[in-house]
């Protein structure tokens, strides 16, 4: 594993962790204050009913990713735009894995999804209001509920099986990641669940995670996946992606079938609504700091325009 880090005006800070995260594939951005220990230091409190101190003027932003290829690529993609006139790579280093394990031991805890409903890594205590609880920690594979699109299908995933008289009778995670959707898809009662990603480690992360949670998933590549009407599908993926998989996410809902999609952006409704407009309508039904879940019923046949 390698850091990337790069100095950069407060302005650009925003832009820059959102493509480095998004379009570059970082495992995590963090962000802290470049003039630390110096007199330059800005010390930035925020309180609750004020409004919101302005940030640090200069950043240093650091962004872990698989290997030195991945970080260098990313160094050079940064380099080359023009998010930030005075923008710079200040170092790429390896990360001691011993390092990265005691960071992530300490930046994550037990994240409650939905009342009663928590994430809990194996490091941490189960909390006493937790009725049901997945066991998932932070690994190279996306998705353990601390990234707002995660969190808000989880949510619906919840609250649609508090909702529903039975369990779904078959469920497609599509992009598993984590296989953390599925999961929780199988802890609430549906009786048969598939989670697929084109990513090779995400499912055996995904099939690793789901035995660890004692659930049946049937874990696989996405280019091997079978037709089948699904009574829910769920794809926690970007919404480029998204755009073109329209086709593929359709034909595997049954009639009445529910699609649930995220890693969309608020801007981005009107492309993904257009996409799926042959098959069925979708609607934004959660937001989440500038991201959105878009979800639809399949009510027939595909559509005549």
């Amino acid at each position: 594993m390698h850091a990337l880090t790069l100095l950069a005006d407060a302005g650009s800070v925003d832009a820059l962790s959102e493509r480095l995260a998004v379009e570059l594939d970082a495992l995590s951005v963090s962000v802290e204050d470049a003039d630390a220990g110096t007199p330059a230091e800005q010390p930035v409190f925020d309180e609750p009913g004020t409004a919101a101190a302005p940030g640090w003027r200069h950043a240093r932003v650091t962004a872990l990713f698989v290997d030195e290829t991945a970080a260098t690529a990313a160094a050079a993609a940064i380099s080359a735009s023009a998010i930030g006139s005075t923008d710079r790579v200040e170092s790429i280093d390896a990360v001691d894995d011993r390092d990265w394990v005691r960071l992530t031991q300490s930046q994550f805890g037990p994240i409650e999804i939905a009342s009663g409903f928590w994430i809990v890594p194996t490091w941490s205590p189960v909390p006493p209001t937790a009725r049901q609880v997945i066991r998932l920690d932070p690994g190279m594979a996306f998705g353990t509920g601390t990234h707002p699109t995660t969190r808000m299908c989880l949510r619906w995933i919840v609250q649609a099986a508090a909702r529903a008289r039975h369990p779904w009778r078959s469920v497609l995670d599509y992009g598993c990641g984590s296989g953390v959707l599925a999961i929780a898809a199988a802890l609430l009662g549906a009786e048969s669940v598939e989670a697929v990603d084109i990513d090779p480690a995400a499912v055996e992360a995904t099939a690793q995670n789901a035995r660890f949670n004692g659930v049946s998933i049937r874990a696989g590549q996405a280019d091997r996946l079978a037709v089948e009407p699904r009574s829910l599908v769920v794809a926690n993926i970007l919404a480029t992606p998204l755009k073109l998989l329209a086709p593929v996410l359709a034909a595997q809902l049954a009639p009445a079938g529910e699609l649930v999609l995220s890693g969309i952006l608020e801007r981005q409704a009107g492309e993904l609504r257009a996409a799926y407009a042959s098959w069925l309508d979708l609607d934004v039904t959660a937001s989440d700091d500038g991201w959105i879940l878009m979800t639809g019923t399949r009510t027939g046949e595909c559509r005549v325009a």
